[in-house]
């Protein structure tokens, strides 16, 4: 057998459950100890979503509003899937602003559009404590809109403190600190186009305090 095709052969028969340490770019092995969720996989999953949220809103005035800054890329190529008309609006929140707490959320933009009586659709990139989402969905819902749902891309079961859930979930992970895809740590790694595990050395912890 050719060694090209003995090659693609060996790639093709990899364990799954091995990490896909073959995925991770040269220039981010250090950094990234596996590709969690490769960019193929994500593409598939949001047109999936995508189709699903189509059908769940047709016929509806649909309102999406994006939580800042993590959800930039799973937006963009979700949306470029919907037909039926939306407009969009960003909320920002933060929890590393100087002088909070751990636990504490800032919101750093609030909502343009009026959401009352109209249907939302909110956007998040990990559903992790929940305490985020929380915060929110409390004040989306003090603007009245017909209903809520939420999206997110990733979620985190096990960190969940609060009764919070997903209508939406791109793919559920274990409790590792995740980057790439818009996700980040310390600004770093929002624009790899896959779901990456950072080394502990270089700060992987877990993602978020509040979230």
């Amino acid at each position: 057998m050719p060694p090209a095709k003995r090659a693609i052969r060996k790639r093709a028969t990899r364990s799954p459950r091995r990490p896909l340490l073959w995925l991770v770019p040269a220039r981010w092995r250090s950094e990234l100890s596996r590709v969690l969720i490769p960019q193929p996989r994500i593409a598939a999953r949001v047109r999936q979503l995508a189709r699903q949220i189509e059908r769940d809103f047709a016929g509806r005035d649909l309102v999406i509003v994006s939580l800042l800054n993590g959800t930039v890329l799973f937006l963009a190529d979700l949306i470029r899937h919907f037909s039926l008309p939306l407009r969009l609006d960003f909320i920002g929140v933060s929890s590393y602003a100087a002088r909070t707490t751990s636990g504490e959320l800032i919101f750093t933009k609030e909502l343009r559009l009026d959401v009352r009586g109209r249907d939302v659709l909110l956007v998040d990139d990990i559903l992790d404590t929940g305490r985020t989402l929380k915060r929110v969905l409390e004040k989306l819902r003090r603007l009245r809109p017909r209903r809520v749902k939420v999206c997110v891309l990733l979620e985190k079961r096990a960190r969940r403190v609060e009764k919070v859930r997903a209508d939406y979930v791109g793919f559920a992970i274990p409790d590792l600190f995740v980057v790439g895809y818009g996700l980040d740590f310390a600004e770093r790694y929002r624009n790899l186009p896959f779901v990456g595990v950072l080394r502990p050395q270089r700060g992987g912890g877990r993602n978020r305090d509040v979230r």
